[in-house]
């Protein structure tokens, strides 16, 4: 028997013990091997970095308030690198990507033109990110209230907006989504196009105080709220608001609440207008504060819109990643 012949038989055998190793593979493309030289990150921030005005137009903040995010996000957006990765994607270029996202609503496919990275990259690196950015940030600048914590919001809608014992005000907005697999018409809003309900509670200096993500866009305002994890708190005492007390320069006891608009359900704990065409001057007088009082958080979603370009553009990944975005 010949040596080639006596081969092929040890490789026949020797592929009927050991099975077929399925090879994925594995390399950069052409384009995205000069990421260094050419990429948004490499050739353009480190410019933007020079000009204060130009690199707040860029990230939609100042340098410091960069920074100081930066510090907090990078232990956990270090990855550990092999020799594979001849060019880590490193925690500030992770960060920058993530946020020319958020300020513009860039798709994944434009993002990896400008950063010369992959676009499954580019949407993996948002996703992470951005899960990183709510659990490092969210405990310092978004924390559970207190009571003592409702009691300055309300002293701040008393002196501001003179309607007291508001201890915030609520609302429902429509995050635009890409129609999601087999989902049939739960995300399909009253609006004619597929969402998300994100729902906040703002204070009196339009700043938000606690929000909630991942409502069925047909359901209501009321529906949304009845649904969220904010109104089981409520319910359960989980949040503590200031016991009920007089009102300014009045005998009348009353207890501190939230504002809304019609769409809500009228609760112990949540205030709405008066409804109805043939209301009284008294109750028309109180339809008028509440309505100015509650265009703090109209106003919250309309600054966060604003700066945050991507939530009026529909947001393109699976429904599990939008609620996270």
């Amino acid at each position: 028997m010949s040596s080639s012949s006596s081969s092929d038989d040890d490789l026949i055998a020797l592929e009927s013990v050991v099975p077929k190793l399925k090879w994925k593979r594995v390399g950069v493309h052409p384009l995205n091997r000069v990421r260094s030289d050419y990429g948004e990150f490499h050739h353009l921030f480190k410019n933007v970095r020079k000009d204060d005005e130009r690199f707040f137009q860029y990230t939609r903040m100042s340098q410091n308030t960069f920074d100081y995010i930066l510090q907090k996000v990078e232990p956990r957006l270090t990855k550990n690198w092999c020799n594979i990765h001849k060019q880590p994607i490193l925690p500030e270029e992770r960060l920058v990507i993530t946020i020319r996202y958020l300020a513009t609503g860039s798709s994944f496919k434009s993002l990896s033109f400008a950063f010369r990275i992959g676009a499954s990259t580019a949407g993996k690196i948002v996703a992470e990110t951005t899960t990183v950015l709510w659990e490092e940030l969210q405990p310092f600048h978004m924390p559970v209230p207190a009571k003592e914590d409702f009691q300055t919001i309300s002293d701040c809608f008393e002196k501001v907006w003179n309607f007291p014992h508001c201890t915030g005000a609520i609302d429902g907005k429509h995050v635009r989504i890409n129609c999601p697999k087999n989902s049939g018409s739960v995300y399909y809003n009253y609006k004619s196009f597929y969402s998300v309900e994100l729902q906040g509670v703002a204070d009196a200096n339009y700043k938000f105080i606690t929000v909630d993500v991942g409502g069925y866009g047909k359901q209501s305002d009321g529906g949304t709220f009845q649904a969220s994890d904010f109104y089981e708190f409520l319910t359960r005492n989980y949040l503590t608001l200031p016991e009920p007390s007089y009102l300014p320069q009045t005998n009348t006891k009353a207890p501190f609440v939230f504002i809304s608009d019609e769409a809500y359900p009228l609760l112990p704990y949540l205030l709405k207008p008066f409804g109805g065409k043939n209301l009284t001057n008294e109750q028309e007088n109180f339809n008028k504060r509440l309505s100015r009082a509650r265009k703090t958080i109209e106003c919250s979603f309309g600054i966060i819109y604003s700066k945050w370009r991507f939530l009026s553009k529909s947001i393109e990944t699976d429904i599990k990643a939008a609620d996270i975005l």
